[in-house]
């Protein structure tokens, strides 16, 4: 029992860079076409569109719901906010990486809003739960949203605040959802990519609050 708490423990704590394992220098090789959009999922935005990186739990239900999202033309899994360079999802699950699972989301600005997408992030999972969502615990599964300029950091700041005043409302508690500019993005094996399209009565851990998320209010 001690050892099974240790390791517990351990998947629950993100490790240092020292601590963390060493990974590899070259990237794993996937797939490039996204069977549902038939995108490139290693495109970059484009004019009129904004991408970022959300982290919800498990991330194949998380990509179905975002790939299903009016406005979203591009989805892809991976790995961000750790420290090893390229890893497995083997590697991930160890809780040694500090990675956690997130979902790349290119949406089109004409289509839908960061607001709107935020919204889908907030209300299909539930930001309070730290180091776990739902039954499946470890650093892996943290909540976080990655984004690649200040403006949408500023926006999803502000989105944040307002969706916690609604869950303090409720009775929960604090939002634990880690926001930071994106450092780096490693894409998860293709066998995880559209992986409930492709096993479409497989595992999907998804599951919010209950909570509606305000938009469109006065920032």
């Amino acid at each position: 029992m001690p050892e099974l708490i240790d390791k517990l423990l351990k998947k629950c704590t993100i490790p240092s860079k020292e601590e963390a394992l060493k990974g590899r220098s070259e990237p794993l090789l996937i797939e490039e076409n996204h069977l549902v959009t038939k995108e490139n999922i290693k495109r970059h935005s484009e004019t009129a569109e904004t991408e970022i990186y959300l982290a919800m739990g498990c991330f194949w239900g998380a990509e179905r719901k975002l790939w299903n999202t009016p406005g979203v033309k591009v989805t892809a899994v991976g790995y961000a906010g750790g420290h090893t360079p390229n890893p497995t999802y083997e590697e991930v699950c160890t809780g040694q990486t500090g990675h956690t699972e997130v979902v790349k989301v290119i949406f089109n600005n004409t289509e839908t809003s960061l607001d709107e997408v935020l919204k889908v992030f907030w209300e299909n999972h539930d930001p309070t739960q730290g180091m776990r969502q739902g039954n499946d615990i470890g650093n892996q599964y943290r909540s976080a949203i990655y984004t690649l300029n200040d403006e949408d950091l500023t926006a999803v700041m502000a989105s944040k605040e307002r969706y916690q005043q609604r869950l303090l409302q409720s009775g929960f508690g604090m939002i634990t959802t880690e926001v930071e500019p994106l450092e780096v993005f490693y894409f998860a094996e293709t066998y995880h990519q559209q992986y409930l399209f492709k096993n479409p009565n497989g595992y999907c851990g998804l599951a919010g609050t209950g909570i509606s998320c305000p938009i469109g209010l006065e920032r």
